[in-house]
């Protein structure tokens, strides 16, 4: 059994656009697609209309013992499917660090997205596909051999996420920090273009943050409690009582994922990044933090609170986590984020260094953390040359944060000069699928 949830529409009308003169009237509508690390965004934008944004967690859900013995794999598709827990399920993911690593499942996300959320004929809709900056040549190409031969689009083109978040601020030359789920990219934009040469990159991401708070937690002796191992019954008004209930066929992949979920929310509620270096000592009296479990138990979150976002900053901070230990190996060798930052800048032209750094731009879910801006802001302060004026932008909206790459895609979509740099089925049919270099470069 594969999964692949929906979980919400987000209802948005585009600026209006020029329909494109070499297709026909029903073709001007076309479809936006956002890969990030743990979801994927699928839109249909249409001129003059709103239009609806599918979010979807790319998580499958391998076959049960008795569908492997037919060699089938069944599919299932939309949140409340991962939420119902069924035996022997395997909880996966079709995209390691930003780049796809199992066509089929993401063949199969993109054809739920396209007949059961979008209800649209993908041969009807030309395609915008966001990508991340390190796409090899190969997997670029495999997208618009899988597009055009499978879905008969009638024009595609890739654009970096990088470009697409700058955009969505309103700028051309900046210097992109996209901190998702699976990890963090440090991308230079110049003039609408991503300068490969400096992009830069960290594992550290908000899963693995999660993993950190998780096994911190565990090692306190805290039990985190999947929703589906347990019931609670009212047995007086206002009081509940907790019974367990065992799933003895439940794999270990399904009950991670269950508990991760509610660790990110743990995360998401009670972590802020420090305004300094952590040290365990300045923090070891920091006053504790409520956080209510799903099972009713009332649990303390204190220093770790700032502890795990500071390892963003500073990874070795890992090896004092108990159960990080695979990591805390090659720890000494990642960098923390200020440091990627100046690295990725000194790669540049000297002439474009200081542009960079008065516009360092904050996107994806992991920058949506509180006082994130602010710590980089002053660290890049400290280690910057004297002459830089370092200014971290970031939308104050945490949603805006989360999408602006989706956001940059619905603007440049709506640019009526983009209409002219469509990737089109008559030139793959008579270049290739390699033609891609060179129309998106």
């Amino acid at each position: 059994m594969k999964y692949l949830p929906l979980s919400w529409t987000w209802v948005h009308t585009p600026a209006k656009r020029v329909t494109p003169a070499k297709m026909p009237p029903k073709l001007c509508s076309l479809l936006l697609l956002d890969q990030l690390i743990k979801w994927m965004l699928m839109t249909l934008i249409i001129p003059k209309r709103a239009l609806d944004l599918f979010q979807i967690p790319k998580n499958v859900v391998k076959t049960s013992d008795s569908d492997k013995s037919k060699g089938k794999r069944k599919l299932y598709v939309g949140s409340q499917a991962l939420g119902y827990r069924r035996d022997h399920m395997e909880v996966l993911s079709p995209i390691k660090d930003g780049v796809v690593v199992d066509w089929d499942i993401v063949d199969g996300i993109w054809d739920h997205a396209f007949r059961e959320c979008l209800l649209i004929d993908p041969k009807e809709h030309p395609m915008l596909l966001a990508e991340p900056s390190s796409n090899t040549q190969q997997q670029r190409e495999k997208t618009a051999e899988l597009m055009f031969e499978k879905y008969n689009v009638p024009a595609l083109f890739l654009a970096k996420n990088a470009v697409l978040t700058s955009f969505a601020s309103g700028r051309a030359t900046s210097l992109v920090i996209d901190s998702g789920g699976g990890s963090t990219t440090v991308a230079p934009v110049h003039d609408g273009y991503v300068l490969q040469k400096a992009v830069a990159s960290s594992p550290i991401g908000g899963e693995f943050l999660t993993d950190c708070l998780m096994k911190s937690l565990e090692s306190k002796g805290l039990t985190i409690k999947p929703r589906y191992s347990f019931k609670r019954k009212e047995i007086r008004p206002g009081e509940f009582q907790t019974v367990d209930v065992d799933f003895p066929n439940t794999t270990e992949s399904y009950k991670l994922y269950s508990q991760r979920v509610i660790v990110s929310d743990i995360k998401e509620c009670v972590c802020r990044a420090p305004d300094t270096p952590y040290d365990e000592k300045a923090y070891s009296n920091i006053p504790m933090t409520p956080y209510e479990l799903p099972d009713g138990q009332i649990i303390e979150i204190g220093a770790d609170r700032f502890k795990i976002p500071d390892v963003l900053f500073n990874p070795s901070l890992v090896q004092t986590i108990p159960g990080m230990k695979s990591f805390a190996e090659t720890a000494p060798s990642v960098r923390g984020l200020p440091q990627i930052v100046i690295e990725s800048i000194n790669k540049c032209d000297v002439d474009i260094r200081r542009e960079l750094f008065s516009s360092i731009l904050l996107a994806g879910g992991t920058a949506s953390m509180q006082q994130l801006k602010e710590r980089l802001e002053k660290d890049l302060l400290e280690e910057s040359p004297q002459a830089a004026r370092v200014k971290v932008l970031a939308s104050g909206n945490a949603t805006e944060r989360r999408f602006s790459v989706w956001i940059g895609g619905s603007i440049l979509a709506s640019l009526g000069s983009f209409q002219q740099m469509w990737f089109s089925k008559s030139e793959y049919e008579e270049h290739g699928a390699s033609y891609i270099q060179r129309k998106c470069p």
